[in-house]
């Protein structure tokens, strides 16, 4: 697999925590799990997954540990000081991390291509049909 040169830069609201992910992401997901829906404030989060090795992190960051409804673990990586999630990292998945969409501040970014625990996705929202699609 060839890596992109491009890098993708996200950061907290205040810019203390930041990340650099260099090349394509993984993946690109929404979620509408009701922890996602809390931990993001809206009604999914959207996160893109890179290869560990292509992350650096710079700034602290406090953490925060939860299961998710299959038993999978995720450590959620967060601002002090502003409190924004940056990334993530799950238990299940050690050489991944998972960065929030919206810390890259970035409408050019890749659309996600799937969408994951659609039951509970609020009525009113419309993602693309072309995705993968998952109850």
């Amino acid at each position: 697999m060839t890596v992109g040169k491009q890098l993708h830069h996200a950061q907290c609201q205040c810019g203390q925590l930041r990340l650099t992910a260099q090349g394509d992401p993984i993946r690109v997901s929404v979620c509408h799990c009701l922890d996602c829906q809390r931990r993001s404030g809206s009604v999914f989060a959207a996160q893109a997954r890179f290869v560990t090795e292509r992350v650096t992190t710079e700034g602290e960051s406090s953490t925060w540990s939860r299961r998710g409804d299959e038993g999978s673990g995720a450590t959620f990586h967060f601002c002090p000081t502003c409190g924004s999630t940056v990334f993530y990292r799950l238990v299940d998945e050690p050489g991944v991390i998972a960065v929030a969409v919206g810390a890259f501040a970035d409408p050019r970014f890749p659309p996600p291509g799937r969408s994951v625990y659609e039951e509970r996705k609020h009525s009113w929202v419309n993602l693309p049909a072309d995705i993968e699609h998952y109850d």
